[in-house]
C-alpha cells in the first residue's frame, strides 16, 4: 500500500558527496530503474551558475542594507511563488485531466497545447511533456545539469530540486529518496526517472486519488501536491477534503 507523511516536504536528508555521478554514469544500469536519459545539450553556461548565485546573494545583501527590501518580506514572496501560487496552476491541470478524460488524452499527447488552453504558458514551458502514472509506473522528474523546471505550472523549483545530490541520487536510487519523502511504492511498482533540459519540461500527471469520484473539479485541485507533479509525492488523501 501506498503512503506519504507530508505533502511538500522538502527532504533534507539527501546529502551524500559520495554519490554525485553524471548523467552517462554507469551507476544507474546497475538499478532496475528506467532513467530517461536526453543527449542534447542544455542552452546554459553551468560554470557560471555558482557565480550568478553569488551575484544574486551580493545583490540582496546590498538592497537589504540599504533599506530598499526586508528579507522577511522577500522569503513569504519566494515561498508563496514556490509553493502555492506556481503549484496551483498545475494543480488545475491535473484536476482537469483527472475528470476529462478527453482533454486528458490531449495533455499527454500535445502537453504544451492543452496547458496553454488554461492560460498556463510562458518561459520555461515552451515544450511540455506530461507522464502519467499508473498502476504499474511511478514517474519521477529531474534536471541532472542544473534545475530545468515547469515554471508555469510549478511556480519556482524548490532548494532540494536544485541540490546536488537530489539531481545525482534520483537517478542512482530513486526508491531511497522517495522514501526520505515519506514515499512507499508497492515493491511491484517501476519508478522511471525523466531528466529535463532546456527544451523539454516535463510534469507528473499522478495518480487520481481513491474514493475521489463525488469530489468536484476545484476540491480535486485541493489535493493536488506540488511534490505529486514532480514525483517525489502523492496527492492528498480524499478524506481531506470538506464537503
Amino acid at each position: 500500500m501506498t503512503q506519504q507523511n507530508t505533502p511538500d516536504n522538502d527532504a533534507t536528508n539527501l546529502a551524500d558527496p559520495n554519490t554525485d555521478q553524471s548523467r552517462q554514469g554507469s551507476a544507474s544500469q546497475q538499478l532496475p530503474r528506467e532513467h530517461h536519459q536526453h543527449h542534447h545539450e542544455h542552452h546554459h553556461d553551468h560554470s557560471h551558475l555558482d557565480d550568478t548565485a553569488l551575484r544574486v546573494r551580493s545583490l540582496e545583501t546590498l538592497l537589504t542594507q540599504k533599506g530598499y527590501i526586508e528579507p522577511e518580506a522577500l522569503n513569504v514572496l519566494i515561498d508563496t511563488y514556490e509553493n502555492k501560487v506556481g503549484p496551483r496552476n498545475g494543480a488545475k491541470v491535473i484536476a482537469k485531466a483527472w475528470t476529462n478524460d478527453r482533454y486528458r488524452q490531449w495533455l499527454l499527447s500535445d502537453a504544451t497545447a492543452a496547458i496553454a488552453s488554461l492560460d498556463f504558458s510562458g518561459r520555461q514551458g515552451e515544450h511540455m511533456v506530461v507522464v502519467e502514472n499508473t498502476a504499474q509506473v511511478h514517474n519521477m522528474v529531474v534536471c541532472t545539469l542544473c534545475s530545468c523546471y515547469p515554471w508555469p505550472v510549478l511556480g519556482l523549483p524548490p532548494t532540494w530540486y536544485k541540490s546536488a545530490p537530489y539531481r545525482s541520487r534520483v537517478v542512482i536510487d530513486p526508491a531511497s529518496v522517495l522514501a526520505e519523502f515519506g514515499v512507499t511504492l508497492e515493491p511491484h511498482k517501476k519508478i522511471t526517472v525523466w531528466d529535463s533540459t532546456a527544451e523539454v519540461r516535463y510534469l507528473v500527471l499522478p495518480e487520481r486519488p481513491a474514493n475521489s469520484e463525488h469530489l468536484t473539479e476545484e476540491q480535486l485541485a485541493a489535493l493536488v501536491t506540488r511534490d505529486a507533479m514532480i514525483g517525489t509525492g502523492l496527492p492528498l488523501d480524499s478524506s481531506l477534503v470538506s464537503l
